[in-house]
Parts: C-alpha cells; sequence; structure tokens
C-alpha cells in the first residue's frame, strides 16, 4: 500500500523495513503532501551520513509529533542540523542529538523557541571542538553528548534564556579544560549545579501549559492557542506579549512579582488578552500621531479591563498589584517627554479608585471614562475621542523631546496592542485586508477617517505649531455622471485640438534598442567588435543591429481644487457660476490626461477653521475616469474658506507615494489662502509657502492656476516666479488649463 513512499526512503536498514508502514501512517496523519517529500527526504539524508539505523529511526518516529507541536519546517532544520554535524569531528553525538529532540520540542512549544535552542547546541559545539589548551586540533567536543543527554532535565528546570546562560558559563570557564568541563555539563561539579540553581527561577509556561490552556478555554471561551517565546535571543529581544493568527504569543517563562506567583501572572495576561479579542475591534492607523495611537491604547486597555473585571472581580487585587504605581509631578521637567508617564497615572487612576491623584485633568477624564463605560454598549471606536481630547489637552512642548520617560509606566501584563490597528499604504488605493475589514472607499463613504493633524508654520516665531490643524478626508458624494458627458460633448471641439497636441506628447523621447539581429540602424560598436572576433577566429555576435522606440511618459499628477465659498460667485463676462467653469475646466482636464495614460488623481478642500479642514477625493490614482469618478465631479460644491497649506501637505502624502520619474501637483484656486479664524493676512500665506516648499524639498513640483485677478499680490510670494499662472478671463478657463497640463509636462 504504502509502496511508492518506501521507494522514495533510500534506506535499506532492517529495522526500518519492519516498522516503515507505522512511521509512514503516523507521518500521513501529522504532515501534509508536500511535508512527506520533505520527511522522507530528511530521512534518506540522514541515513547516508552512516551512523547507523538508530538516528534514521529517531527521525521518522518522533518528526510527525515534532511537526504537530512546532511546524513542517522543522523538518528540514532538523536534517540539515544532523547532515552539518556529521561533517564535523562531533558527529559520534548525532543518535544523542536525535534522542534529546522529541523532549526538546515539547518543552519549547514552537519553532522560534526550538530554532534558538539548536544555536545554543550549535554555539556550544563549535566553541567547545578543537580547541585544548588554546591548541587547534580536530579532537571532538568533550562534552556535546554528555549535554545533549542532561537535556530533558535542564529543560524541565530552565528556561532558555536560563539554558543559554548555563551553557556559556560553562563554555567560558572550562574550555581548556575536558575532564571539568565534562563534569560541569554532566552536573556533576558543584559549579555546575550551583549555577542551575541560580538560573533556576520563575514559572516555566511549559509546567503549566494545561492549566493555563483551560484557563483559555472554560474562562473565555476562547479556542486560540499558546506560542511560548524567550526574551534573550536577539529576534525577541524587546518583545512584548501580543496575538496574531499564529496564535497569543507569551513569554516563556514568569517570575513572582510583588507578591503575585509567576502563575497568576500568566492568568492575568491571558485574562488582558482575551478581554481584547473578545471586546476590542481594530481601527484604521493612518490619520492618528503616535502620540493619539499611545493614548488610544491605554483607554482601550483600561476600557477591557473594566469589562472584564465585570465579569471576574476577582482579578483586581492582582491587577492592583501588577500595574505601576507613577508618582504624581515626578515628570514635571521640561527635558524629558512625559507623555508616557501622563497615561500610566490615567491609567492607574481608572483601575484604582483609591488612587489619590490630585491632578484635575486626570481626575476629570478619570470621571468621563466611567461616564462612557457606565452607560453600556462601549466599543473601541467611542473611547477614541475621549483618548483625542487627552492628548490635546495635555500636550507640552517637551514631548517632542527624544528622552522619553519609562520609569514606573511599563504595565508588563498587557499585550503591544497591535491588533488594534489597521495601516492603509501610503496612497488612497483600496487595499485587500482581511475578509472581515473593509477597503478604504468604504471606510471613507460610511463614516469618514478619523482627523488627520498637520503642524502650521507660524512665521511670526519662525517655527511650526504641532498638530494644529485637523483635516478630515471622505470621498466626495455623487451625482449624475452624465453631466460630465454633456459636459465633454459641449466641448468636443477643443477636444478634438486637444487631441492633434496630444498625439504629438504622447512619444516623449527615443530610446535605443541595442543588441538586434534585425533593425533600423547599424550598431557600430557591437559591429567593430564582431569584425574583431571574426578576424580573431572567434565566433561574432550577430546582434549588430539597433531599433529606436518611444519611451513612455512617466508622470504622477495631483489635482487640487480649492471648494471655497468665492466659487459660487458668478465669473465676468459669463452667466455660468466660477464653480461651473472649474467643473468643465476639470473634466477636460481629467480627459486629456486620460488619454495621455499619465497616472493622476483628483481631490478638493475646503475650511472651516483650523479644527476643521474638509479634503474630498474625487479620483484615486487607481481608478479609471468612469461613471463613478464623472459622478463625483458632477456634484462639486463650493462653501467655506481655502485653508491651503494643509491641503498641500495632505495631497503631497498621496502624491509622494507614486513611483513616478516625475510627479506634479496642480493646484486651481480663485483666491488667496484665508480662514475665519485668522486675522493676520500673511499668515496663511506663508504657511502655504512653507507647504510648497516642503513638497519641493521631496522632489515633487507645484504649479497653482489662479482666478484671482488680485494673485499678483501674493501669488509669486508662495509659488515663486515661473510655478503660476492667473487666468484673467475665467471664461476661457475650460480651454486654458487643459492646455497649460500640456506644456507643463511636454
Amino acid at each position: 500500500m504504502y509502496t511508492h513512499y518506501r521507494k522514495q526512503l533510500k534506506c535499506n536498514f532492517k529495522q526500518i523495513e519492519e516498522c516503515f508502514d507505522d512511521y509512514i501512517k503516523d507521518a500521513l496523519r501529522n504532515i501534509s503532501n508536500e511535508g512527506v517529500d520533505d520527511y522522507l527526504n530528511g530521512a534518506s539524508k540522514i541515513c547516508m551520513i552512516g551512523r547507523g539505523w538508530e538516528p534514521v529511526c529517531i527521525y521518522l518516529e518522533e518528526m510527525p509529533q515534532m511537526v504537530q507541536r512546532l511546524d513542517e519546517s522543522i523538518l528540514k532544520t532538523i536534517s540539515d542540523t544532523v547532515w552539518e554535524m556529521s561533517r564535523t569531528p562531533n558527529g559520534n553525538a548525532i543518535p544523542a542529538f536525535m534522542q534529546c529532540l522529541p523532549e526538546a520540542s515539547r518543552r519549547l512549544g514552537s519553532i522560534e523557541q526550538m530554532t534558538n535552542f539548536l544555536i545554543i547546541i550549535d554555539d556550544m559545539m563549535v566553541a567547545t571542538t578543537g580547541s585544548i589548551h588554546g591548541i587547534h586540533t580536530t579532537i571532538p567536543s568533550p562534552s556535546l553528548s554528555t549535554l545533549l543527554n542532561q537535556i530533558p532535565y535542564l529543560l524541565s528546570q530552565l528556561s532558555l534564556e536560563g539554558l543559554k546562560n548555563w551553557v556559556d558559563y560553562g563554555v567560558r570557564n572550562y574550555n581548556n579544560h575536558p575532564e571539568r568541563q565534562k563534569n560541569y555539563f554532566g552536573l556533576e561539579s558543584s559549579d555546575s549545579k550551583a549555577m542551575l540553581q541560580r538560573e533556576r527561577h520563575g514559572t516555566l509556561y511549559m509546567d503549566n501549559d494545561r492549566k493555563l490552556d483551560m484557563v483559555l478555554r472554560s474562562l473565555w471561551q476562547d479556542e486560540s492557542y499558546f506560542v511560548p517565546y524567550s526574551t534573550r535571543f536577539e529576534n525577541t529581544a524587546n518583545l512584548i506579549p501580543y496575538y496574531d493568527q499564529s496564535g497569543i504569543r507569551i513569554p516563556d517563562v514568569y517570575d513572582d512579582f510583588n507578591s503575585v506567583a509567576g502563575i497568576d501572572r500568566y492568568r492575568v495576561l491571558i485574562a488582558h488578552i482575551a478581554a481584547h479579542r473578545r471586546w476590542s475591534t481594530s481601527i484604521i492607523a493612518d490619520n492618528f500621531s503616535p502620540f493619539q495611537r499611545l493614548a488610544i491604547e491605554h483607554f482601550e486597555d483600561s476600557r477591557v479591563e473594566y469589562l472584564m473585571l465585570e465579569q471576574y472581580p476577582g482579578l483586581r487585587p492582582l491587577l492592583l498589584a501588577l500595574h505601576p504605581k507613577p508618582i504624581e509631578g515626578d515628570c514635571d521637567n521640561e527635558t524629558e517627554s512625559c507623555i508616557r508617564h501622563r497615561l500610566a497615572i490615567l491609567s492607574r487612576a481608572i483601575l484604582d479608585k483609591d488612587h489619590h491623584y490630585q491632578n484635575e485633568t486626570i481626575n476629570e477624564f478619570v470621571k468621563r471614562f466611567y461616564e462612557i463605560v457606565d452607560a453600556g454598549e462601549t466599543t473601541t471606536k467611542s473611547i477614541v475621542n475621549l483618548a483625542i481630547t487627552f492628548t490635546t489637552r495635555t500636550r507640552r512642548q517637551s514631548d517632542q523631546s527624544a528622552k522619553v520617560r519609562f520609569e514606573n509606566t511599563e504595565v508588563d501584563y498587557r499585550d503591544d496592542n497591535r491588533h488594534l490597528w489597521i495601516f492603509i499604504e501610503e496612497n488612497d488605493e483600496a487595499e485587500d485586508f482581511d475578509d472581515h475589514r473593509t477597503s478604504k472607499s468604504e471606510e471613507l463613504d460610511d463614516e469618514g477617517l478619523p482627523p488627520r493633524h498637520y503642524a502650521e508654520w507660524d512665521y511670526n516665531t519662525s517655527s511650526y505649531k504641532p498638530d494644529w490643524v485637523s483635516l478630515y478626508e471622505s470621498i466626495h458624494p455623487s451625482a449624475n455622471a452624465q453631466d460630465i458627458d454633456d459636459i465633454l460633448e459641449q466641448h468636443k471641439d477643443i477636444a478634438k485640438r486637444l487631441k492633434q497636441i496630444l498625439d504629438r506628447l504622447k512619444p516623449q523621447f527615443y530610446v535605443r534598442q541595442r543588441y538586434q539581429e534585425e533593425g533600423s540602424d547599424l550598431d557600430l560598436d557591437i559591429a567593430i567588435r564582431s569584425i574583431i572576433d571574426f578576424k580573431c577566429g572567434i565566433q561574432p555576435d550577430p546582434r549588430i543591429n539597433m531599433n529606436h522606440k518611444h519611451d513612455g511618459r512617466n508622470i504622477a499628477v495631483m489635482i487640487l481644487l480649492d471648494l471655497s465659498a468665492s466659487l459660487s460667485e458668478s465669473a465676468d463676462g459669463s452667466d455660468q457660476s466660477i464653480l461651473q467653469l472649474s467643473q468643465q475646466a476639470v473634466s477636460l482636464l481629467a480627459w486629456t490626461i486620460e488619454q495621455l495614460g499619465d497616472q493622476y488623481a483628483i481631490a478638493g478642500f475646503h475650511s472651516d477653521t483650523r479644527h476643521n479642514v474638509r479634503y474630498y477625493h474625487l479620483k484615486g490614482y487607481s481608478e479609471q475616469f468612469d461613471d463613478t469618478v464623472k459622478s463625483r465631479l458632477a456634484a462639486m460644491d463650493a462653501g467655506y474658506s481655502t485653508r491651503m497649506g494643509a491641503a498641500i501637505r495632505h495631497a503631497s502624502h498621496y502624491l509622494e507615494a507614486q513611483n513616478t520619474d516625475k510627479k506634479i501637483m496642480l493646484i486651481l484656486t480663485d483666491g488667496e489662502p484665508a480662514d475665519i479664524d485668522v486675522e493676520d493676512e500673511q499668515y496663511l500665506i506663508k504657511d502655504t509657502k512653507k507647504a510648497v516648499d516642503e513638497l519641493s524639498s521631496k522632489g515633487m513640483y507645484s504649479y497653482c492656476i489662479s482666478l484671482d485677478k488680485k494673485a499678483d499680490d501674493y501669488i509669486e510670494d508662495i509659488f515663486g516666479p515661473g510655478g503660476y499662472t492667473v487666468v484673467d478671463n475665467i471664461s476661457k478657463l475650460p480651454e486654458k488649463l487643459p492646455m497649460i497640463f500640456t506644456a507643463l509636462t511636454s
């Protein structure tokens, strides 16, 4: 029945023949079809090293269960490790190595832990091989087999970090004394036992895995599983517990802390993560600053703990013992960032009703937190505004300092909250997230993204005001797409003239195609080289011709439209409003760029003070000029003011992400930057100038088309000479705007 599998195993020991059917049945139950190939190839490889039947049988017998506990990648890892070991003087230790693996995989519990274990063994083997009294030899490690025989006991006593420290001590102190080294790794010397006792501490996860699994399943009805890690190794040195699709990541050992036993620390950690898994939902991260995200995480941690304690109030004493108690006023200097310290105080005050903190703002937000959660039916999003308000109310200039106060701020039973955040790439294309997530466009349509905060330049102090402007973005509402088709039909004569210009614009420049056997021109360099090769008796290269082809344009454009209230006014010499003419011009421009095949997006903006800048997506870079986009253009409307700097900064966020050689922001406006909360006429002009400079510093270009007859008073100050056009006859805008674009990109 298993003949074809038996043929794949290149090994003919009698002992294997007797048990092969049982081995392969177990493998087929626990390993995928592709994994079975690796399984049999790995066994064949171990058979080739010539160390007898025992290592092969251990591999065939134990690897299916190791795969079930760890991952199929362990198959190749173990066979490669055994092969490498056989190439060293330590080949005799292979049977002991194979025998320790099953218990090691049971105790370690994850592929990462197992990989780090193999690194410990390999480092010890290299360090103790061929170095006796400082003389390089080919003598095997005197204690490798001894250590491997002790591994099951050592892993029952030590965490992986403790094992590494214990092994490193033996290598460091006994590397030139083979007998004493052997006694150390055989646990026969008093030094070895003392070191073992010193490293033996805390509660090992693997001693309590069944208990903790029952806690998760019985109390929280959660079917997830645990993946332990050690903080001793480089790839996990700063790891904080977290969960993802691969399981719940937890430390492999916990020491007692503040009279809380290690097993209880595990229970609190599991309860906190299970509470997140039950009550937290993901939110979009892109428009929150790092400080805001940190505040949201602290408020959300407190919210799920509140819900958790409603069900299991007996956990409160443990949380109070484990949560740090920051000292009020301990971080009041201006030389370090205190935001973590403030949030830790707030978190402690929410947890401990007898906190004795006097800060009025802290107590106010504790009260507001309880008003929200006591109302019932709280969600992750319901806590966001409270967190943002707290950040705004408590912000200090020193928060920008690189020196951050961490003392008494680490709540080590909390996870790293990566599950809270959905990150959207730096463009406005919809992303395919997991099935339960919506695309970015749907998110914008349904409820809008949270505000994006931008700094604003204050020319009076020559400094930025951090997080000064709140910008809200959304998909522009829709109307009748046929209106835009009617506009294009109305201006078909202009479109016809544009078509002639576009046909000349499409080929940007010629590129040579060399090494062609047939072509329009002779490539002299290659032809001369071929003649020389021919005369030298070498086969000449027949590809002596070349062709020329037109290289494609590689341009990305962001069209940014001022949608302020002044667009509703009638244009001079026309019975149409400036908004209607702008709508016609943008429609023709979009048609023009579509013909050229350039990447482009269209967005509009207006503002109602610094707290409410509105940014509307009319067309994204991934969208075509179809009825969906046309319906948004048809619904263009005007209102409010023109806070241009923030809009430019946000639009550059999307333009910068485009992978093109040239990036242009085309700004269409009918007036100078202004807003109702700004009295200084120069303030927003200077800020817009700064935003344009920021754009230029990133390798992007800006160009402004102004419909303001008074623009000469300020526009050159913003965009510089040659960076703008003032259209005096607004009725000609539909014709002029596409012409300006073609001139810019020719």
